[in-house]
């Protein structure tokens, strides 16, 4: 079968019905995925993501409190994660705004969910003096520091949150916003005013990742940092500025791919499980930033979130040649001192 390629213009003027503008994440069996790819990497069996000897640990004792959400996700009842009162939904909808913002004020739930995965964490963490020293410091926090670091957490700023918190804040804060994201009519939700923000919470994407199977095959989608929803974007575009004209792939096997028309590749760039493709860096010369793009069509497993944790020696590389990350990995706290 020869397949038709398509420009960027021309996949935008496509019938938007046809092709899942909005992925909403699967709640239930997430974190499970995520905990078993972390796991897997930490223990370097994927090709494509080689992982340090001192990143091994981290991505041991993120597994952990991934396995963690899951298990507070699956414990707690389901009025924990009610939705807003349907109107307010609709008028969100109805004005291209995100329907379960994370700015402003969080549902009271969330810090119960936060209690709960501290309780998970230290039954599951033990004769760790170090992670339970973290834990303390987390069960100490009044009701105003804990919303200030979930504040910092949320808006990305390094200052007012300790960097060893913020991870099990971001943990919680994901748990509540995936599990409620779950819940939405995913054709009901509009597209903001700018696609580099997710549509569900306004939140920015982790990563991208190139999916297969069913209608999704072979389309780019960004995947958000806190709720886990995914929404479509083009492939060869930035997606921190949205420009085209200068955008360049980097792997860890190729100091620079540059890329051609999206598909008018040769046999080699088209062989499936190519490990130098399951993880890249897609860089714009426009706005100097950069996301990691994840492959499907070579690693069928990618995890963005995950695969984006374990790959640090790719920040290494592309921030060393003057790009900046577009935004972080809310399970490690990047520029903290």
């Amino acid at each position: 079968m020869v397949q038709r390629l398509l420009e960027p213009g021309q996949i935008e003027a496509l019938d938007h019905t046809a092709i899942p503008r909005l992925l909403l994440p699967e709640a239930r069996s997430l974190f499970a995925a995520r905990a078993a790819r972390l796991r897997q990497l930490a223990n370097n069996d994927i090709k494509g993501i080689p992982v340090g000897e001192a990143m091994q640990g981290y991505l041991q004792l993120m597994a952990a409190v991934v396995d963690a959400q899951g298990a507070v996700a699956a414990a707690l009842p389901a009025e924990t994660f009610s939705l807003p009162p349907a109107a307010d939904i609709k008028l969100a909808i109805d004005h291209n705004m995100p329907p379960l913002p994370v700015n402003g004020t969080r549902p009271e739930a969330w810090r119960t969910v936060f209690a709960a995965l501290l309780d998970h964490l230290q039954a599951a963490v033990r004769d760790q003096p170090q992670i339970d020293a973290v834990l303390a410091e987390l069960r100490a926090l009044d009701t105003a520091q804990l919303e200030g670091c979930a504040d910092a957490v949320l808006a990305e700023l390094t200052e007012g949150v300790h960097p060893l918190h913020a991870p099990f804040v971001a943990a919680a804060l994901q748990v509540m916003w995936t599990m409620r994201a779950a819940q939405l009519d995913s054709p009901r939700v509009q597209p903001l005013v700018t696609n580099t923000l997710c549509p569900v919470c306004g939140s920015h994407p982790v990563a991208s990742v190139i999916r297969i199977g069913g209608q999704s095959q072979g389309y780019r989608y960004l995947q958000c940092s806190c709720c886990a929803s995914e929404w479509h974007m083009v492939r060869v575009k930035c997606s921190c500025c949205e420009h085209t004209s200068k955008i360049a792939y980097q792997s860890l096997e190729t100091s620079e791919d540059k890329l051609p028309v999206e598909g008018a590749a040769d046999a080699k760039q088209n062989k499936a499980n190519d490990p130098s493709k399951v993880a890249r860096a897609e860089t714009c010369d426009d706005c100097k930033t950069y996301r990691k793009i994840f492959n499907q069509e070579h690693d069928f497993h990618v995890e963005p979130l995950a695969d984006d944790l374990a790959s640090l020696t790719l920040d290494v590389l592309v921030s060393e040649a003057g790009y900046a990350r577009a935004s972080g990995n809310p399970l490690l706290w990047f520029n903290a001192a």
